[in-house]
């Protein structure tokens, strides 16, 4: 008796439990077959309407996406050898179908016809949208190619797909290559005992006595920030910013190297083959931003205006750290040290202090309340729900009608075996089928310091920053009520506008109102009290100047890297970052520093010539933040206005008329100056 593979059943939600790494090729295969046929029998007798051809092609694509996402994700949160070969073996038959799909030109003929026929002007926005968008990624994926052009597109995006796996897998397998054990605790004086527990457990856990530290962000950060032993800084910094470069301390056959160099020529060459001159000119082709023009003109006027504060910012640390400590001259893996003493030294108020005020269940029912309040929603969490870990949470959203919009799996702590970072993931689209709706469900990731013991798990304010800045990805995928899975919740939207909802919820951990829901202490329950919130206030800008010009130092890197790739001169990685680091950065930088190794937006995820669109869509958020700040924080008709044009529309419109409709006028940099405390 054969048991049927849960991957090809279409569940509600995905079987995590009963997937088996043996299932994942077989069910990727079965349904690139069954889709192959699907799109043959539609071209045969081609029903030139929505329900015809585009709503058969969206089911189709839903299934085989259904399939793949808990593969995908759990290749990033319980990876494990076999799991990665499975996920592997698929990648060039899921590229391969994709430029299939992509560079058929029976269906983009069938795709016009709609476009062109009297049925377009009766269908509703996200269908023309959907339409409109499917046509553009035809020409995109090289639909217009001759055969022999076709053959080499197709064979670069097998390849891309391949070379950002193994890239993202060197550095989860780099970052997991190096630990140290330390047996004397004197070496790790100065860190809270809170992280010191957090190593001790580690050690533990690998049969060891002493503190284990590792290079995954709870353990690196504390040692950065906190710990008087310089040579342990250095060590652990070297570690970490050489991870899967050439000059590794824990060797070089994790090296991405070549890899890099690779995604850029192949990249370069692809976007050529579309009649682009690189391929920054084919990543804006789907952004707000008209050209890589426009977007350097933007970083480098945003640098103008930040860098002589920035210069000030180091002028200042520098000049503390040597009168207070004799310090010297300062390296890089001095900065956070001698920035948190300072910090300290201002305003008397630290991460690590205000821990105990935010935890994570707290945050968590605060942050719950604050989208009740903005948007009449309720989150309840759902007991039983099958996940891939014990640790993991599953919540239902809700209108006030009762309503259900959307769902969502959190995964909150940091493990290994599991990706670094913070993500928001789509595991379900929102999109009308033959049986009704189907409800979009979002996957939450982040890698928080776990609870120890009795103790609940305490977040850093940081990590506070960060879950919100998650749960607006996840509110843009789950209120959305677009019913077209094209441009429902996050899919379609322009990618420099995607960080507009995530962005935007983060300055409810800022403001004093929100601030006070969200904060508890895990004893006794006090609110954080006043001395401290205002001290955290003051404290808000401080190094934002610098902080702002590292993100335009990674922006113009990125963007210039892809703008700027020559085939007779190869990739040029580190002298373009040397060139940027030169205009844009004030902060030291150590000569093995090979942080653009383990730079898995740009070369291991979908950022690349991309990564700017922070920037861009903090400029969004924060003149959106602007209009809660003129009308009542808690506003609930401001609130309402943003749900509906924000976050239920969707990809179904461009982001400028969405935008200009909550706002009332276009865009303006100045709400972002002044929130980061950079005078204009």
């Amino acid at each position: 008796m054969t048991t049927e593979n849960p991957l090809l059943t279409s569940a509600v939600l995905p079987p995590f439990s009963q997937i088996t790494t043996d299932q994942i090729e077989p069910a990727i295969t079965q349904l690139i077959e069954q889709s192959r046929s699907k799109v043959a029998e539609l071209l045969a007798n081609p029903q030139l309407s929505w329900d015809g051809l585009m709503a058969p092609l969206e089911a189709m694509d839903d299934q085989l996406e259904q399939a793949w996402s808990p593969v995908s994700h759990m290749n990033s949160v319980v990876n494990s050898e076999d799991l990665r070969n499975a996920y592997n073996a698929c990648l060039p038959k899921l590229s391969a179908w994709g430029t299939e799909m992509g560079q058929n030109r029976a269906l983009f003929e069938a795709i016009q016809a709609i476009a062109d026929s009297a049925e377009f002007a009766t269908l509703g926005q996200s269908q023309k949208k959907v339409i409109e968008n499917s046509l553009r990624d035809f020409r995109l994926s090289g639909v217009a190619l001759d055969e022999q052009k076709r053959q080499r597109f197709g064979d670069i995006q097998t390849k891309l797909s391949e070379l950002s796996s193994k890239f993202s897998e060197n550095t989860l397998d780099a970052t997991m290559a190096w630990s140290k054990l330390v047996e004397d605790e004197a070496e790790l004086a100065g860190i809270p005992d809170n992280a010191k527990a957090q190593m001790a457990a580690s050690a533990e856990e690998k049969g060891q006595k002493g503190w284990r530290l590792t290079l995954d962000i709870p353990c690196f950060l504390p040692v950065m920030t906190y710990c008087d032993n310089r040579e342990l800084r250095h060590e652990i910094s070297r570690a970490f910013v050489t991870r899967a470069s050439e000059i590794s301390v824990t060797g070089s056959e994790k090296d991405n190297s070549e890899i890099m160099a690779q995604l850029l020529e192949l990249k370069h060459e692809k976007a050529q083959l579309l009649g682009f001159d690189n391929y920054a000119q084919l990543s804006v082709e789907t952004k707000m931003a008209d050209t890589p023009e426009q977007v350097i003109e933007f970083l480098t006027d945003l640098a103008g205006k930040t860098r002589s504060q920035a210069e000030k910012e180091m002028a200042e640390l520098a000049d503390w750290a040597n009168t207070n400590h004799g310090a010297g001259e300062l390296a890089s893996w001095d900065i956070a040290y001698y920035g948190e003493k300072l910090k300290q030294d201002k305003y008397a108020i630290s991460q690590e202090a205000v821990r105990p005020w935010f935890p994570a269940n707290k945050v968590l029912n605060g942050l719950f309340e604050i989208t009740h309040k903005l948007f009449g929603m309720t989150v309840t969490e759902v007991q039983g729900t099958d996940t891939w870990n014990d640790a993991v949470q599953f919540f239902e959203i809700k209108d006030s009608s009762g309503q259900l919009r959307g769902s969502f799996y959190l995964d909150l702590y940091a493990r290994e075996h599991k990706r670094g970072g913070a993500w928001m993931d789509v595991c379900r689209n929102r999109r009308s089928t033959e049986s009704g709706l189907q409800n979009p469900v979002a996957y939450l990731t982040c890698n928080f310091t776990r609870p120890v013991g009795d103790q609940p798990a305490l977040l850093t304010h940081d990590e506070v920053t960060t879950l919100f800045h998650e749960f607006g990805h996840g509110i843009h995928h789950m209120l959305t009520q677009v019913t077209a899975a094209g441009v429902a919740g996050i899919n379609g939207v322009a990618w420099d506008a995607v960080e507009l909802p995530s962005q935007f919820m983060e300055n409810f951990c800022w403001d004093p109102e929100g601030l006070k829901i969200i904060s508890g202490h895990f004893e006794t329950g006090d609110a954080l009290p006043t001395e401290m919130l205002e001290k955290m206030l003051a404290a808000k800008n401080f190094q934002s100047a610098m902080g702002m010009a590292r993100q335009i130092e990674f922006s113009l890197f990125d963007m210039r890297i892809h703008k700027e790739f020559d085939p007779a001169q190869g990739a040029r990685i580190q002298q373009i970052l040397d060139q940027v680091r030169a205009q844009i950065a004030v902060v030291p930088v150590a000569e093995f520093n090979r942080f653009q190794h383990s730079f898995g937006h740009i070369f291991g995820g979908g950022y690349a010539a991309g990564y700017y669109s922070y920037k861009w869509a903090e400029v969004l958020s924060a003149d959106a933040f602007s209009r809660f700040e003129e009308e009542g924080v808690f506003n609930p008709q401001v609130g309402k206005d943003f749900l509906n044009c924000i976050l239920e529309k969707g990809g179904s419109q461009p982001p400028q008329e969405l935008f200009e409709a909550f706002r009332g006028r276009q865009p303006s940099i100045d709400a972002l100056l002044r929130h980061t405390g950079i005078a204009a």
